[in-house]
């Protein structure tokens, strides 16, 4: 099994920055892809930004050019550099990890984090 503990989140004002942290523990062998999915009310879970163990990242559209996701192997930790926040991007923030080198979809994810609330006010 494996656990993953997010922290960062909060309310910021539109225009600034957040870092989010995600935490893995356990069976850490077992993961190769971690990421981070964010569900807004009334709306299906979306993919954020993912990241392979070699580094290889995948950006949602809308966050292209604004959110930088990074990895510390060493930490078995995730990053979560949100710049340039606007209110769509309200929404609750999980963490995800997987053993395959991509996470595009739910299914592919065999953990969560708990979640973390990310709200932007205008």
């Amino acid at each position: 099994q494996v656990q993953l503990v997010e922290s960062g989140g909060g309310l910021v004002q539109a225009g600034g920055s957040l870092r989010l942290s995600c935490a893995a523990s356990g069976s850490i062998f077992s993961i190769n892809a971690m990421g981070w999915y964010r569900q807004a009310p009334g709306k299906q879970r979306e993919l954020v930004a993912q990241i392979t163990s070699g580094g290889r990242s995948n950006y949602a559209d809308s966050v292209k050019g604004r959110i930088t996701i990074s990895r510390d192997n060493a930490k078995d930790t995730v990053y979560l550099q949100m710049n340039s926040l606007t209110p769509e991007d309200t929404a609750v923030y999980y963490c995800a990890a997987g053993p395959r080198d991509m996470i595009m979809t739910t299914r592919m994810v065999d953990y969560w984090g708990q979640g973390t609330q990310v709200t932007v006010s205008s």
